[in-house]
């Protein structure tokens, strides 16, 4: 199990990009704009940059929805591969059997 306070603080990631992804997307349309002159584009560059870090998304860390682990992380099931197994192996996935030979 990872530590709580881990888990919880990749929460407060995830509502803070929820909460300034419009913003942060509004922003960076301006500074891309060639079109724009150049006070306008870094006054929004400004602007993004006083945006809280952990507001970006790529401060988001992949955890288990499980345990908590943030490694052997897959995307498609949010779940590690210790987690999987350990599910597989009691019966509660549908569909997946432990291969021995």
């Amino acid at each position: 199990m990872a530590k709580v306070s881990a888990v919880e603080k990749n929460k407060k990631r995830r509502e803070m990009v929820d909460r300034y992804a419009e913003k942060r997307a509004a922003l960076k349309a301006i500074i891309k704009d060639q079109d724009k002159p150049i006070e306008e584009r870094f006054k929004a560059q400004l602007q993004l940059s006083a945006l809280p870090r952990n507001s970006s998304k790529t401060r988001i860390r992949n955890r288990c929805d499980v345990t908590g682990r943030p490694r052997a992380y897959y995307r498609k099931l949010k779940m590690s591969r210790i987690a999987l197994r350990e599910l597989g192996n009691n019966g509660q996935i549908p569909g997946l059997v432990k291969s021995s030979w």
